[in-house]
């Protein structure tokens, strides 16, 4: 019985597996795109080890899947990520067709900014690079200044250490040589490069296209180094609301907020507000100055979008900022603005902007666009005052037009430009309106082979004809293999006062040794972009570039020759730009992403046969961004970071204990993102993991920061410090020795909230 009894337990045992066994099922199905079959989509039942990848005609099967109810997940280089839900039983065979959208992360992007019609960027003449809303978050920023710090061959300057105003280098330029556009009109210039860039609120940014190198053909005279274009949503692809808020360990709190409002029929309204602000005074580095300036601004923006006949494009956007900063000696409070008491750095910006899009009711391909923007700042620097006013107006006709293998653009623009301060740079307003024509034209005229000419004319009242050409060459060796060559020139006007911060800042006497003419510049560049699709699902994308600019009657600040003047002079020579470029992308089917970046760069002055490299700036840049996404988990990190040479630094003279050249730096941040709940994102991290600041191996940052007014500063009769007990080294007040953030490490979290 004994025996028997066990046989029977056996058998009930093998019984039950075999049921848990045979009651395994099959789901099988097609991915497709808009009825395409994809082949190479990652395909997985998520929490469990069940997975697949579809084959060449999109087919996938996933076998052996116990009862029960799962989420399929589908992913694919270039498209949305889906989530299905389905229930399946005992022994089925059960189908499941999937749908993909494309992305607007796809590898194939659409780019308008290097010939100003749209194109896929692989057949783009002239080298574009895009950067999309999925590369800002993994580093979240309140601004787009921050934004670009992890892009290669792109560095934010910080040029103040009270006031943390700053600019954009591309290539090693310094950031007046770079043009930023809002919708690829140029009103962030002069005074909106300076305070400007920190009104960009990144919730409604579309995409971001740089353009390494000369682009005055079709932008006009600002846009010598390169240009960034930020491009905004458009209203009918936005979200119908979203929010994104985070704070950081610092105290600095940002807030974007935004929906999409169908305001009848035929219009579409996307409404943006931007709120951030950071009032903690923080001295970690014991000088009694703030290592933060401290801001409180608000950025309200909206576009309108009108659907007409045709699709045809009409829309209208509009953007109003306001912004109170300050830094300065700790003790210092509003009271003080503008005195002599206790030394503070405050500016309050208000400016408003409008920009216009409309493609004429005709046949041919005609758009017609317009903007207008007013910058006033009412700023103290210690007891200087600088009082400001901008406006500039634009507008711009472009015809494009196709005839057999040309493919033509023909436009015409007017800029007005005005500006006003209370500096002896401007005894009198700087009004002017600039006319100008351009024509390109693409030509191609092999299978594989094109080129593309254009020339651009400007008159300009205070230097008269300006004549700007560009060429290009394009060689598609194959679907995925693009090599070009691109020679262009650029013509730029220098507005001293709202380019070059030290010019009001501390204490140097600002001296213009003559009638300063424009500078004009030389660009060669040669790019290579190739794509690499394996069988496996893994992806390659390699973008190398060389590059040459060389500058005549380049406007340099002197910080050498008398410690206690800046000194601008066209130089009586040279400056070349030259250097080497890449970007490595690397994408793996099990979630793992790599985005390497570095340049070599040569950025010289040579004057009276003497070469000397250009102040701030760095030799080597690194970038990179490394992600992994736990799909079980909808967990993904990121580890971003960055990394500069050495550069040459503003010492005040051969006394100064402070480094001539700074030495190689890095800031890195890590950051965990959770998609685990409908509709919502929650994210955390660390910025600046190796707590690394600019004062690391410095006796002190700021010269002088316990005599900011120079009370206790001697001079001899030739106009020189002279070293004393209490100024050994012979200084004066002086806070543009900076060339990266004060801000140690610190943690962050955020919350963001989508409804599509």
């Amino acid at each position: 019985m004994k025996n028997n009894g066990k046989s029977f337990a056996v058998s009930v045992l093998i019984f039950i597996l075999s049921q848990g066994l045979f009651a395994q099922s099959t789901l099988t199905g097609t991915i497709t795109e808009n009825g395409e079959p994809l082949p190479f989509v990652n395909v997985l039942l998520k929490g469990t080890q069940i997975g697949s990848a579809t084959d060449s005609n999109g087919y996938y099967e996933l076998n052996n899947i116990a009862p029960g109810e799962y989420i399929l997940l589908t992913t694919s280089i270039g498209y949305i990520s889906k989530k299905t839900t389905f229930l399946i039983g005992k022994n089925e065979v059960k189908s499941l067709d999937v749908n993909m959208e494309i992305s607007a992360e796809n590898l194939e992007e659409t780019v308008v900014t290097g010939t100003l019609k749209p194109v896929s960027r692989l057949e783009s003449a002239v080298p574009v690079e895009v950067y999309t809303p999925t590369f800002l978050k993994k580093n979240p920023t309140p601004n787009l200044f921050e934004a670009l710090q992890n892009v290669n061959g792109v560095r934010p300057q910080i040029n103040c250490n009270v006031c943390n105003t700053g600019d954009i280098h591309i290539n090693g330029l310094e950031g007046p040589y770079t043009l930023v556009l809002i919708d690829g009109m140029p009103i962030v210039s002069g005074l909106g490069t300076v305070y400007g860039l920190s009104g960009i609120p990144n919730s409604l940014i579309e995409q971001i296209e740089i353009v390494k190198g000369p682009a005055s053909t079709l932008y006009g005279s600002e846009a010598v180094g390169g240009l960034i274009n930020i491009i905004t949503k458009h209203a009918p692809n936005a979200p119908e609301f979203f929010a994104d808020a985070y704070l950081t360990g610092w105290g600095e709190y940002n807030l974007d907020v935004g929906s999409k409002i169908e305001m009848g029929k035929n219009t579409d309204l996307l409404l943006g507000v931007n709120y951030f602000n950071f009032d903690q005074v923080i001295d970690n580095n014991g000088d009694n100055f703030t290592d933060l300036t401290l801001q409180d601004r608000i950025s309200v923006f909206q576009k309108w979008n009108f659907k007409r006949k045709d699709s045809k494009l009409f829309s209208i956007a509009g953007r109003f900022f306001y912004e109170d900063r300050w830094g300065g000696e700790l003790q210092w409070t509003p009271e003080f603005r503008g005195g002599d008491e206790i030394y503070g750095e405050s500016i309050y910006t208000t400016r408003w902007e409008v920009l216009g899009k409309y493609q004429l009711p005709i046949d041919e391909k005609v758009m017609l666009a317009v903007s207008y923007n007013d910058h006033s700042q009412n700023s103290v620097y210690g007891d200087v005052s600088y009082l400001a006013d901008q406006r500039i107006g634009f507008g711009q006709l472009t015809w494009d037009k196709t005839i057999n293998k040309h493919d033509l653009l023909f436009g015409t623009a007017v800029r007005y430009n005005y500006y006003d301060d209370n500096t002896p740079a401007t005894a009198t307003r700087d009004e002017v309106w600039i006319p100008s024509v351009f024509v390109q034209d693409e030509y191609k005229f092999a299978e594989k082979h094109s080129i593309l000419g254009g020339i651009r004319y400007d008159y300009d009242q205070r230097h008269g004809n300006i004549f700007t050409p560009r060429a290009a060459y394009k060689w598609k060796i194959s679907d995925n293999d693009i090599f070009r060559v691109n020679t262009g020139t650029g013509f730029r006007v220098v507005n001293l006062f709202t380019e070059d911060h030290a010019a009001l800042t501390g204490s140097r006497d600002v001296i213009i040794a003559e009638e300063l003419k424009p500078e004009r510049s030389i660009n060669v560049n040669l790019n290579y972009l190739k794509k690499i699709y394996a069988d496996n699902g893994t992806f390659v994308g390699i973008d190398a570039s060389a590059f040459y600019t060389h500058f005549s009657n380049v406007i340099l600040p002197d910080y050498d020759t008398n410690p206690n003047q800046i000194v601008y002079d066209n130089l009586d020579g040279k400056s070349v730009s030259k250097g080497l470029s890449a970007n490595l992308d690397l994408v793996f089917p099990n979630g793992l992403k790599f985005l390497v970046g570095a340049t070599w760069q040569d950025v010289s002055n040579t004057e009276d046969g003497v070469t000397q490299r250009q102040i701030l700036t760095e030799s080597i840049t690194g970038t990179w961004n490394v992600s992994y996404t736990f799909r079980n988990l909808d967990l993904t990190v990121d580890y971003t970071g960055n990394l500069y040479g050495p550069m040459r630094l503003p010492t005040l003279g051969e006394l100064d204990p402070r480094q001539e050249f700074s030495p190689t730096w890095s800031i890195q941040n890590i950051q965990f993102t959770y998609k685990g709940l409908d509709k919502f994102e929650l994210y955390g991290g660390v910025k600046n993991l190796l707590d690394w600041t600019p004062n690391r191996g410095n006796p002190f940052i700021i010269a002088r920061a316990d005599d900011p007014f120079d009370r206790n500063v001697q001079f001899d009769p030739q106009g020189n410090v002279v070293a004393t007990a209490d100024n050994p080294y012979a200084l004066t007040f002086d806070p543009s020795y900076v060339y990266g953030p004060n801000q140690g490490i610190r943690a962050f979290f955020g919350m963001r909230y989508t409804v599509f």
